[in-house]
């Protein structure tokens, strides 16, 4: 099968959407289909390098402070007809479709192809974080009027799917999120990668967050486990448009900033900490939890739906309110205070977390039914 994917964001940028799509093109090479990324250009490090098979290609892309921290979104230009067109697909995947996506849709419609759409960030939502809250109903316009053209539409969690659905996009499927269970491994505990996270102090009890450094993501929720004189260090894995306000707002408390990480430094950091906190409140499922739950760390959440039904198959973890800094710091310290079998904590959060594997098989029966109701589409 020849897939073409049209998506909001690509690497360099490190997030949920961007590790589920790399992982998802790795898959779908490795049993022999042909695959096309269409992606925003963003300045910055270089793309890894991608398996044989697939290809990706950058199109022009804009970048506003004031919307979404500076996020570059692609631009559905005439280019796009071009490349989708020369890679000749049989079937359409817009990601998150907001502004390029939009390209894919159309595309798929003018040639009467197989088209699937999937939801993954609460893009309406995080107007709000940008003072942007008067723009959250004409995204979802924009977002249920793109899943009401494809002929499969898909969200990354249930809750996700319910929020899509109460939008009135009907009949939407789940692609389940996965785990790189040969990487994200308790083995992968490093001396070195301590001493890195603690800032020289690896014999502080060590909280770790992953993740995209911005207002949408309640960082500062954490500042209570950081506080200076105590037991406890925060390590703030990653990068993002609020990380120089984050560092100030952090300055003389028990913290690093390590910037990104990934691949295996990202998977020494899971299994080097003690504990794995997500202050979250906006994720539609929350990749790096399903990472910390497979290095066998307990994880501690803020109470969402989509948090809670995660931990509710997590080992170790709890949930504390978004705006209760006492219930987090005791909750965490409910765990760093108990004995953590580590090894067991990973094998039983393994067998209930998805493999890439698995997910994209799911994912290619979805591609298959997306083909036929497109045929039967044509044919009416």
């Amino acid at each position: 099968m020849r897939i073409a994917y049209v998506t909001e964001t690509w690497f360099p940028s490190i997030n949920g959407v961007v590790t589920r799509l790399r992982a998802t093109v790795a898959e779908l090479a490795g049993r022999g289909h042909e695959v096309l990324v269409v992606a925003p250009h963003v300045s910055g490090p270089g793309d890894r390098p991608m398996p044989p098979g697939a290809t990706v290609k950058h199109v022009p892309s804009i970048g506003l402070p004031f919307i979404y921290g500076g996020q570059p979104w692609g631009l559905p230009l005439p280019r796009v007809v071009g490349l989708l067109d020369r890679f000749a697909p049989d079937l359409i995947h817009a990601v998150c479709p907001t502004l390029l996506g939009w390209a894919g849709v159309l595309h798929a419609r003018l040639r009467r192809l197989p088209l699937v759409c999937s939801y993954h960030t609460h893009v309406a939502r995080y107007a709000h974080y940008y003072h942007l809250g008067f723009a959250e109903r004409p995204v979802w316009a924009l977002i249920r009027r793109a899943h009401r053209h494809a002929h499969v539409n898909l969200a990354a969690s249930e809750e996700s799917r319910d929020e899509l659905q109460a939008h009135g996009v009907r009949d939407v499927g789940v692609w389940r999120g996965g785990v790189d269970l040969g990487l994200f491994h308790p083995r992968q505990a490093s001396a070195e990668m301590r001493h890195r996270l603690t800032g020289g102090h690896p014999d502080r009890r060590l909280c770790l967050y992953v993740g995209r450094l911005a207002a949408e993501k309640g960082v500062d929720r954490l500042l209570p486990l950081a506080a200076p004189g105590g037991d406890r260090h925060l390590a703030l894995v990653g990068d993002g448009p609020a990380k120089v306000d984050l560092e100030h707002a952090f300055a003389g408390t028990q913290s690093t900033f390590p910037g990104r990480l990934v691949g295996r430094e990202l998977a020494a950091a899971y299994a080097s900490a003690d504990v794995f906190v997500f202050p979250s409140t906006t994720d539609t499922l929350g990749l790096v939890m399903l990472e910390a739950m497979a290095s066998g760390l307990p994880v501690v959440a803020a109470h969402t739906p989509a948090s809670r039904s995660l931990l509710d198959r997590a080992p170790a973890g709890g949930l504390f309110e978004p705006g209760d800094s006492a219930g987090l710091v005791a909750t965490v310290r409910r765990w760093l205070g108990a004995p953590i079998d580590r090894p067991r904590l990973a094998e039983e959060a393994r067998r209930s977390v998805v493999t890439w594997g698995s997910a994209t098989s799911e994912l290619l029966t979805e591609y298959e039914r997306a083909i036929v109701l497109a045929g039967r589409h044509a044919a009416a």
